[in-house]
């Protein structure tokens, strides 16, 4: 064999010990998503973060199968997946806020958004205004209320998880990963 031939003989015994991308996904994708699903906790999104990650080696299973860790290159992605997607649901005003049938012009057009919002600490309640109610960036909400952009973030993150609690009646995501959550523990409790 010359030289030029001892690249091509060793891709070929390369290509003859990759694991097909079937084999991969029967060997790693469960323990992926286990690892996913404990470094974000929830099983729910990790086990559509693995999905995705998993669709996304199948289509480059030719580069993947060669890399150093195709495992590890798998569970990074299904990560960042999981991630951009939490940053664009709290980037989107939650169910409860877009309640059908309410005009937040009229005050008390829904009593127990009224309320949750009165109960917030002033600097909290004007965050939220500021941002999901008028619809201004962070920037805007910062320069508005003379206050830091960094400060807009911290107080719209507690007020959101102070109302995301409070008014979890309102969302029928919640309601229904509440419930699927509780369905899942009551089988747990039964084996």
């Amino acid at each position: 064999m010359g030289s030029d031939d001892e690249p091509r003989a060793w891709a070929a015994q390369a290509a003859d010990t990759t694991p097909s991308f079937e084999a991969f996904w029967a060997a790693h994708r469960d323990r992926i998503g286990r690892a996913i699903a404990m470094t974000i906790g929830d099983a729910q999104l990790a086990a559509d973060a693995v999905d995705e990650a998993m669709a996304r080696a199948y289509q480059r299973w030719p580069q993947v199968a060669t890399m150093a860790n195709p495992t590890a290159w798998v569970y990074r992605v299904g990560l960042n997946w999981s991630r951009s997607l939490g940053k664009r649901l709290r980037r989107q005003p939650p169910a409860w806020l877009a309640t059908p049938g309410a005009s937040h012009d009229e005050p008390g057009a829904e009593p127990a958004i009224d309320a949750a919002l009165a109960a917030l600490p002033v600097g909290q309640r004007a965050v939220v205004i500021c941002r999901l109610l008028l619809g201004m960036s962070e920037a805007q909400t910062a320069e508005a209320l003379r206050i830091r952009p960094g400060t807009v973030k911290s107080r719209l993150a507690r007020a959101l998880a102070e109302l995301t609690n409070t008014l979890a009646h309102l969302d029928p995501a919640l309601n229904d990963r509440a419930h699927n959550d509780r369905a899942h523990d009551d089988t747990e409790n039964t084996r």
